[in-house]
């Protein structure tokens, strides 16, 4: 890790002062990312995971906690100029991590697994044409959709609350 640091610092030392700003958001969301994802290694297995899943453990809480970050890297996409159906793709990895988090047990496993920030952040290194600023409809378009998420959030949680009432009252009644 230090040398590919190290290969950084050289290659920004030829850029000009925008450029390194650049370059320094871009390492500014790789940490975000990897902070969410791949924050802690399992020695011997390698399996990664991050705060995203570690927080995630608590019922609701992780997706209300960690979702404002991945709505940063969402927005970032238009920053970075990244094609409106990529910012759909972006957010569809979003929803999905919501949707199946419903599921006690399985919806943490999926944590583990999915990762929806790093993928979202490869869909940006890929996707990303650099223009720098969006227009007024991409922020539009990435508000509307955020609004979407919001909504589905609290549909998931208000579904997770359900699942949750409900062994509770198995548990109960099993005593």
């Amino acid at each position: 890790m230090k040398s590919f640091e190290l290969e950084q610092k050289r290659a920004r030392s030829g850029l000009s002062k925008d450029g390194r700003k650049q370059v320094e958001i871009e390492e500014s969301l790789e940490s975000l990312s990897r902070y969410l994802d791949d924050w802690v290694k399992i020695p011997v297995v390698g399996w990664r995971f991050g705060l995203d899943a570690l927080i995630g453990l608590v019922p609701n809480v992780g997706d209300v906690a960690t979702s404002g970050l991945s709505f940063y890297i969402l927005l970032s996409g238009v920053r970075y100029g990244v094609p409106k159906i990529t910012i759909l793709r972006m957010a569809f990895n979003i929803a999905l991590d919501y949707l199946v988090g419903v599921i006690p047990v399985i919806g943490d496993a999926f944590d583990f697994v999915w990762k929806a920030n790093k993928k979202n952040m490869d869909l940006l290194r890929e996707r990303a044409t650099g223009k720098g600023e969006g227009t007024t409809s991409d922020y539009i378009f990435v508000f509307a959709i955020i609004g979407v998420l919001v909504a589905l959030l609290v549909a998931s949680i208000i579904a997770s609350l359900y699942i949750l009432s409900i062994l509770w009252e198995q548990f109960r009644k099993s005593f």
